[in-house]
């Protein structure tokens, strides 16, 4: 149930300002009052942020389904590609190959250097078996670095959570292969605002700052008009509404909420004052002949510090005499 929430109302009176609450009789004046527009809002994540698959491979393991909440850096899922394994053995094997070949190059560096003392061989050959040993421990040190690297990749199969928050889709089933960028699930965090699309003739009323208030089963929520974005798409302007305490259980649900676009003049009486009789309404009008009751077309009901107030329709003019009920009582007839 959305309520209204009318700005601060004040009873003019031709001689003065009147407390509502009061029952001696007061000449009515026009009052300004907020025109309200009842639009739907949506439910929006702060961040809506997509956790992706790093690397290729089959998804084995899915541990977060659609509602749960996560911690930044949570695992979510973990993706094996069967293939790193593969080139794991195979650089192994490399360096083992490259290792005997480093053994045996070291041993005929070690001899060429005692020949070279005994004058038997050159420098120049040293210095080439030397060559030749530097080759094979570069050779090493870079299957050594492309083994860090699937290591690596092995690693990135772990899908974490980006934010904090919750999850909010999961298009993936356990089993399925995965492409490298692929999405795996969406996580909502950073709290929750509400998105609203107002009508383009309203857009010059919108102003953030403004204070609109929602009804969420007992529990009253105002919020503050954040952002109103310059884009009208489809006729409509859309602004975004800051909520405190907006719960993040449903992204998506829509709200209906009150957005003020304006004011205008009315008349108001104390609901107090208003007497239904045969399926009329009545108000106690003070005239020259004495004071008589009024028929009126009643309208919305508006809360004024705490005091009910009728907008009269028709009925009424402005510099009428308001009179209680009870003061009317013995006194003739009705309007």
């Amino acid at each position: 149930m959305v309520r209204f929430f009318p700005t601060l109302l004040t009873m003019v009176l031709l001689c003065g300002t009147v407390d509502p609450m009061r029952a001696e009789p007061a000449a009515i004046a026009a009052t300004s009052i907020t025109e309200w527009k009842a639009v739907y809002g949506t439910v929006e994540a702060r961040s809506r942020v997509p956790a992706r698959a790093r690397i290729g491979g089959t998804l084995v393991e899915l541990s977060v389904a659609e509602g749960d909440r996560v911690e930044a850096g949570q695992e979510l899922a973990r993706i094996v590609d069967d293939k790193l394994d593969f080139q794991q053995a195979s650089l192994a094997a490399q360096r083992e190959a490259l290792g005997a070949q480093l053994a045996n190059a070291e041993a005929d560096l070690l001899r060429g250097e005692g020949l070279l003392k005994n004058g038997v061989t050159t420098t120049q050959r040293v210095d080439a078996l030397r060559t030749q040993v530097d080759v094979l421990k570069g050779q090493i040190a870079s299957l050594a670095a492309q083994a860090d690297v699937i290591t690596q990749q092995g690693k990135e199969g772990i899908v974490l959570s980006p934010v904090a928050g919750r999850v909010l889709d999961v298009p993936l089933t356990k089993g399925a292969v995965v492409m490298p960028g692929e999405l795996v699930a969406i996580v909502g965090g950073g709290g929750t605002f509400l998105r609203i699309a107002v009508p383009e003739r309203h857009a010059a009323a919108l102003e953030a700052g403004d204070k609109i208030r929602i009804s969420e089963g007992e529990v009253d929520r105002e919020g503050t008009l954040a952002r109103v974005y310059p884009l009208i798409e489809g006729g409509r302007v859309v602004a975004d509404v800051e909520i405190e305490g907006l719960p993040d259980t449903y992204v998506g649900a829509r709200m209906l909420v009150r957005l003020p676009v304006g004011e205008r003049q009315a008349l108001l009486v104390r609901k107090a004052d208003v007497v239904t009789r045969a399926g009329l309404d009545f108000i106690g009008i003070k005239g020259t002949e004495g004071a008589a009751m009024r028929s009126i077309v009643p309208g919305a009901v508006q809360v004024v510090d705490g005091v009910e107030m009728v907008e009269v329709i028709s009925g009424l003019a402005a510099g009428d005499v308001v009179v209680a009920a009870k003061d009317v009582a013995g006194e003739a007839g009705h309007e």
